[in-house]
């Protein structure tokens, strides 16, 4: 019997993607605590999206649903309505993340830069994993809270140093105008 060429593309494309998303998973630090069947479980209920060039993937204020990994492509991330650039993002990064555990706004706008592949990973499918298996949804709330954390911390220490710079600037303002 012959392998029909068809059906045997089909396969072998669906298997590619499959370890496509799979080395992507492994590499992203909110999922670096996974063993590889929580990882095959994560890959399952994740949601595939694709966007064309300068196609909009949500907008500052829209309600926050869940995180995307970018599979493949680049993404703006901007603020306000001047599309002030934040971060130009790539294969294997992500954004997001606050939305799988506050239900909010989003603080800023996405939009992808060139054809992209996203994956999505919703609030109700993490609340759906911590029900169905609550080791694994723990080990990515742990994770995501050590993200913050550490985010917090850089931000704190950036908001020093710019304090201790515009209270320099005040100070040589001040003998400015006292000469």
């Amino acid at each position: 019997m012959t392998e029909d060429p068809v059906w045997s593309n089909i396969f072998k494309r669906n298997k590619v993607q499959e370890e496509n998303i799979f080395s992507v998973l492994k590499r992203l630090p909110i999922f670096q605590d996974l063993s590889y069947k929580e990882l095959k479980a994560i890959e399952r209920i994740l949601h595939r999206r694709t966007y064309k060039a300068d196609e909009v993937i949500f907008k500052e204020y829209e309600p926050g649903v869940g995180m995307y990994i970018i599979e493949s492509g680049k993404v703006n991330i901007t603020l306000g309505k001047e599309n002030k650039l934040l971060v130009l993002l790539s294969t294997g990064d992500f954004f997001g993340e606050m939305a799988l555990i506050l239900e909010g706004q989003r603080t800023a706008s996405a939009s992808a830069t060139e054809p992209t592949k996203l994956l999505g990973f919703f609030q109700p499918d993490l609340f759906n994993l911590l029900e169905t298996s609550p080791k694994t949804g723990n080990k990515i709330l742990q994770r995501l809270a050590q993200m913050i954390a550490e985010r917090l911390r850089l931000g704190t220490i950036e908001n020093r140093q710019l304090k201790t710079r515009m209270n320099q600037m005040k100070s040589k303002l001040d003998e400015l105008k006292d000469k």
